[in-house]
């Protein structure tokens, strides 16, 4: 039986980078979605996984991670989708959550097979891992109400060339179904 995963994308941001302001009203929008996708997979017992940019700081690990973004100038942001006891954490230096992490491995430990990709951002990260979801033989989900964009332009494209080229299902986060 499928094991579907819920990836949540860099979304433990401080939010002091160039993007911000053009990507703080989209992570407002795309909140709710996350939540919603986060009660249902912990609901569910499906694997949650963190994996977040670690901001060039290569000596921090996921505590450090959240503490700076609860620490940063958008709290309200962080607190509602932060990692809870049982979720699992991946510290990513690029924009694909698979490039020289051990994601792959983890996945294949907890029997993952479909992965239900939100956070930030559609036309970047989360673009660029839902590619290298697909060429390692994932079924892929994107919820579109629970990813943020910094161009809507250039975040349509990209869910249609998900859709289109990645076979990647876009669907509401309240459409998407876990295991449980």
């Amino acid at each position: 039986m499928p094991r579907t995963a819920l990836i949540v994308i860099d979304m433990l941001n401080t939010y002091a980078h160039e993007d911000a302001e053009a990507l703080v009203p989209s992570v407002r929008e795309a909140l709710p979605g996350i939540a919603r996708l986060l009660r249902r997979a912990r609901a569910d017992d499906s694997p949650v996984l963190h994996v977040n940019d670690n901001f060039g700081e290569w000596r921090s690990h996921h505590g450090e991670i959240l503490e700076a973004a609860l620490d940063g100038r958008h709290r309200d942001l962080v607190e509602p989708v932060a990692p809870d006891e049982n979720s699992l954490f991946v510290v990513k230096a690029r924009h694909s959550i698979f490039f020289e992490t051990p994601l792959a491995y983890l996945l294949d430990r907890l029997g993952s097979d479909r992965l239900v990709l939100c956070g930030q951002v559609t036309e970047q990260c989360v673009l660029y891992s839902a590619l290298d979801a697909h060429i390692r033989h994932f079924d892929v989900v994107v919820a579109v109400d629970a990813v943020a964009h910094i161009d809507a332009d250039l975040a349509g494209a990209a869910l249609r060339m998900m859709r289109t080229n990645m076979s990647a299902t876009i669907s509401r986060s309240d459409e998407v179904a876990f295991d449980g």
